[in-house]
């Protein structure tokens, strides 16, 4: 007869490891690692937020046009962080074949 299963601890799959990585990380030391491999995301998001906080700015303080085309500058610095992303993991996937 098999042992009870325990639904608070993950299925035991003998040969498998859930992560390549032998110990735990903190958060900080897993942000250090993905920003190391792929660092166009961290920057992405960056200029993502600072297009937004500027335009909500801009638009409090009534410069509509300014705020329009900070807008838009958001969308592209949103598509550059997604391509970022995209890229990474294209290259991480060429990475792993190899």
């Amino acid at each position: 007869m098999a042992a009870p299963i325990d639904p608070s601890q993950p299925p035991v799959i003998e040969g498998f490891t859930p992560s390549v990585y032998s110990s735990t990380e903190t958060f900080k030391e897993k942000f250090l690692r993905k920003t190391r491999e792929n660092p166009m995301v961290p920057v992405g998001c960056l200029g993502t937020a600072a297009a937004l906080t500027y335009g909500l700015y801009c638009f409090h303080r009534g410069q509509s046009q300014r705020s329009q085309l900070m807008m838009r500058t958001r969308i592209a610095a949103q598509g550059f962080t997604v391509a970022a992303i995209l890229l990474g993991l294209a290259a991480s996937a060429l990475k792993s074949r190899s």
